[in-house]
């Protein structure tokens, strides 16, 4: 199975909430393990360094990454936001800072898995309440439930991204095309 971790949304934290995959189907969970978790921190570049997840540091991404989901569901369709969603969002937020240093090789930042996921929290704030939110739209590829900021020219932009989603929504209506014309 494909479990890399892919950054097409714009936004790490809406990275963090499409790595359960297909939500609506499959259900495909990216960050099944601590070191899934780790994996994401350092492929996001939220942090340079990570202090190796525990299972119960790993369960508090999943639990975060719920919320920011449920989050961003309500800011897309102008829905309520989950009370619950709410809270566990903020009260990660107010947790410990990842602190970056400065080296003689440029900025780097390690942190502990709590501080990693209070960053990523600190990232969602800022995203539902800034002028990023009304851009807020789905992926509109059969079975892909990422979420992305459309900032295309008229907000035209369809899918996540082009790869895979674009490119297999335009290969598929091509290939119906062409099963649709006389050979």
């Amino acid at each position: 199975m494909h479990l890399d971790h892919v950054f097409v949304c714009g936004h790490p934290a809406l990275d963090l909430a499409a790595t359960l995959r297909a939500r609506h189907t499959l259900r495909i969970e990216t960050l099944g393990t601590p070191d899934r978790v780790d994996a994401w921190y350092l492929e996001s570049a939220v942090v340079d360094a990570i202090v190796p997840c525990e299972p119960e540091d790993a369960d508090e991404a999943r639990a975060v990454r719920e919320a920011v989901h449920r989050l961003v569901t309500a800011r897309r369709l102008g829905a309520d936001h989950d009370a619950g969603a709410l809270e566990l969002l903020n009260a990660t937020a107010r947790g410990p800072a990842a602190v970056p240093q400065l080296t003689a090789e440029g900025r780097w930042t390690e942190a502990t898995p709590r501080e990693a996921l209070a960053a990523v929290a600190r990232q969602a704030v800022e995203l539902l309440s800034g002028p990023d939110a009304p851009l807020l739209k789905e992926c509109g590829a059969p079975g892909c439930t990422r979420v992305y900021i459309d900032r295309s020219r008229g907000m035209r932009r369809r899918w996540c991204g082009m790869d895979p989603c674009g490119n297999r929504v335009k290969a598929a209506a091509y290939r119906g095309r062409r099963r649709g014309t006389p050979s």
